[in-house]
């Protein structure tokens, strides 16, 4: 399914229960892949370094794909999802 099907056919709440489940059960998808790459890779690194030097952690075998260095307001960033939803013929929905 294309992000565009997803969208038209699930609604924000819903995404909103799978953002809270990842948040209790950890990541979804490739993240968690990545995630378990580390420990594996951190674990050999630690077991076989040398006496006094440092344990690597997790962040030292994370791969950080977004590099970006701008950061952007949260308006900015509601504007940039606003554009998204638009581009995707979604509608906003309020409480009103």
């Amino acid at each position: 399914m294309t992000v565009r099907q997803l969208l038209a056919v699930t609604g924000s709440a819903e995404l909103a229960e799978w953002r809270a489940y990842e948040q209790i059960s950890g990541p979804l998808g490739g993240v968690r892949g990545d995630v378990n790459a580390a420990m594996i890779s951190a674990a050999i690194v630690a077991v076989n370094r040398g006496k006094g030097q440092r344990a690597p952690t997790l962040a030292d075998f994370m791969p950080r794909w977004d590099r970006t260095r701008v950061r952007k307001t949260p308006e900015e960033l509601f504007k940039a999802a606003l554009a998204a939803n638009t581009a995707l013929n979604g509608q906003v929905m309020t409480n009103n």
